[in-house]
């Protein structure tokens, strides 16, 4: 087999260098909001990192495609803001069950990938964008408690983004661990590097299931999946989208009783692999997914020393996770309120996300949801 070309490799080591160095403490934000412990936490990442990288390393190959597979960013984001459900930890497990059985169900019935598809974008994007307000608000509160630090990361997060997008929240996390490491006599304290997987048995709460189970699924689907499918296609890659919701889906199974939230297709590092940046032979492109995969692997075996690490400092974390954030809210706010006679649901939907009020024991990402679908259809009816 001919060795794969120096672009792909570069491409690959890149996406999954931005993909991990970006949202990492996103991610850890999310498990920790539902009730994960450091140690639970740090199993959910490595399983993450090894269920997408072995995922994004099997269909890139089977497919001959740059198949670049992430964690879910906004899912982990919903977690974070959604706190933790009554059942702990275990109820949450429950919730990363159901989500993953629904994108394989997505993958294995066609009229139910449909319907999904058709959730209109402006409620999809405005429940996005109520969930990560408060992410997003995190960097201001943190120059208001450790300024220096703060201001530090959020300008290097700012200058290094003149110069290059992709690479400014990256730069950002390392300046981030960088003074985390500075101002810690032991920083990583006496943690493992390699993590202990924790097997978490699901409990099936009910409002966990529907409050917390359903918005991650369709998150993932609208905010991931749907729009990695839509990069792969710009870039000359007709992918079946059915056997890449049944891998994601099946992924995200296995690796949700160990902490994992859910695995998708990526978005903004999909369009590394599958770019001119993975080399002018778009034949041979699919090395970028392969090598990508692995890349992710090797990160996630240091899950259990950079979990430690980084709970040295929440408030740094919480900064450069906010930032991380900031291209996210942005495009949502944009969706939310593109489309003129979708706007007023639209809005309602992100006040009643934005508020973090659950009712009847359900979150308030589903709530904004249903609200915003009630007015959205009385509007069009009346239309």
């Amino acid at each position: 087999m001919r060795p794969p070309p120096l672009p792909a490799l570069s491409a690959g080591l890149l996406a999954a260098f931005v993909g991990f160095a970006s949202s990492f403490s996103v991610v850890l934000q999310g498990l920790v909001g539902v009730g994960a412990s450091p140690e639970e936490a740090a199993s959910g990442i490595m399983a993450l990192s090894i269920a997408m990288g072995a995922c994004g390393i099997l269909v890139s190959w089977r497919m001959k495609m740059p198949i670049s597979v992430a964690w879910s960013t906004p899912g982990a984001a919903l977690l974070a803001g959604a706190g933790a459900p009554a059942g702990g930890f275990a109820a949450a497990i429950g919730a990363f069950v159901l989500a993953g059985a629904l994108v394989v169900l997505a993958g294995l019935v066609k009229p139910v990938g449909r319907a999904i598809s058709r959730i209109p974008l402006s409620l999809a994007n405005a429940m996005l964008a109520g969930i990560l307000l408060p992410l997003c608000l995190a960097p201001v509160k943190a120059v208001a408690s450790i300024p220096l630090e703060a201001l530090a990361v959020i300008a290097i997060w700012f200058l290094v983004g003149r110069w290059s997008r992709v690479l400014a929240v990256p730069a950002a996390a390392v300046a981030t661990f960088l003074l985390i490491f500075l101002a810690q006599s032991s920083p990583g304290g006496t943690a493992a590097v390699i993590p202990a997987p924790v097997l978490v048995l699901p409990d099936w709460s009910t409002a966990s299931l529907v409050g917390l189970g359903l918005p991650l699924f369709l998150i993932t689907m609208a905010s991931q999946n749907i729009p990695g499918l839509a990069i792969l296609r710009v870039n000359g890659f007709a992918a079946e989208p059915a056997p890449l919701f049944t891998a994601t889906g099946v992924a995200s199974l296995l690796c949700a009783p160990f902490g994992g939230h859910a695995v998708n297709l990526a978005a903004i590092t999909a369009a590394i692999c599958a770019g001119d940046e993975a080399g002018p032979d778009r034949g041979r492109r699919w090395w970028a997914g392969i090598v990508s995969g692995v890349a992710y692997i090797a990160f996630g075996l240091t899950a259990g020393w950079a979990t430690a690490f980084a709970a040295q400092s929440p408030p740094l974390v919480q900064t450069v996770a906010g930032v991380a954030l900031i291209g996210a809210f942005t495009g949502a706010l944009g969706g939310m309120v593109g489309e003129t006679d979708d706007r007023e649901a639209a809005i309602l939907c992100f006040v009643v996300t934005a508020s973090g009020v659950p009712f009847l024991g359900i979150s308030a990402p589903f709530w904004g949801l249903v609200v915003g679908g009630v007015v959205l259809l009385a509007v069009r009816r009346r239309g």
